[in-house]
């Protein structure tokens, strides 16, 4: 499963899972300052946000040479770009300055952290071991946009894949086209395929030519299918499997050129 419908909001499972890890943090925190009467709510924000600036800026300097033509990407976190290490160590950095400076917030703060720092840690990784057996290639049949039926496994040719499902109705996808043509062009070793979710041959041909579009592997899945194989509902995602057609990386939402190059060293790390 990649993302969680909450009504018309579609979260990342990610996203979800560092939710309720703030949530679980802050009702421990609660509980264990309030016989003293010391709220730390706030301070845990604090922490909160100062990770979330921390991971970005760490993936910022760590792809800082794909931002150089868009400076104003650098604060578009839209494209999901965050380091966690970078995240966990301002985190901590905060979390020390605070229980050294602040003395009678020190046992319900430690409590709080630790237990939003279990939480987060322990579901991840049972979510990852669960979910190993299963992130091999999807089988779904397709169909070329010339009505040639075709799998995802017979379009990757024994290479590594990328399988971007989108929409022509879709902002976000209209938006990381460009980048995703560029990325196809400039990595000839990785097979880019672009399916498309519930849409016409004659939409999709249309969309490409007013967009002037040039791209290879455009397949149609008029039944939306492999969004519900993939355990993800939202627009676009973008999954990543080896050579050996098992899945090593997926990406809820927009990819930038910065976030794309990050996924793609999920291939080089093998």
């Amino acid at each position: 499963m990649l993302s969680v419908n909450l009504g018309p909001l579609s979260l990342s499972l990610a996203h979800l899972l560092l939710i309720s890890a703030f949530t679980i943090a802050v009702i421990v925190g609660a509980i264990a300052g309030r016989k003293q009467g010391i709220p730390i709510a706030g301070t845990l924000s604090d922490i909160f946000l100062a990770s979330m600036v921390a991971a970005r800026i760490g993936f910022v300097i760590q792809y800082f040479e794909h931002y150089q033509e868009n400076l104003w990407g650098i604060i578009d976190i839209r494209d999901g770009g965050f380091h966690v290490i970078a995240g966990l160590i301002g985190a901590l950095t905060l979390t020390a300055w605070k229980l050294w400076r602040h003395r009678e917030i020190r046992k319900p703060l430690s409590l709080a952290v630790t237990s939003g720092l279990v939480t987060w840690g322990s579901i991840s990784l049972l979510t990852a071991l669960i979910e190993t057996s299963s992130r091999g290639l999807p089988e779904d049949g397709f169909t070329l946009l010339d009505g040639t039926p075709v799998t995802l496994a017979e379009a990757a040719k024994d290479k590594p894949i990328v399988v971007n499902l989108w929409a022509s109705w879709c902002p976000p996808c209209i938006r990381e086209m460009p980048v995703l043509e560029q990325a196809q062009q400039d990595n000839p070793g990785v097979t880019f395929v672009f399916v498309n979710q519930g849409e016409q041959p004659e939409t999709i041909t249309q969309f490409m030519g007013r967009h002037k579009l040039s791209l290879q592997n455009v397949l149609t899945d008029t039944r939306a299918s492999l969004g519900r194989t993939t355990g993800s509902q939202a627009l676009p995602t973008t999954l990543f499997y080896d050579a050996q057609g098992q899945q090593v990386n997926a990406h809820l939402g927009e990819l930038s050129k910065a976030s794309l190059a990050h996924n793609l060293r999920s291939f080089s790390t093998e």
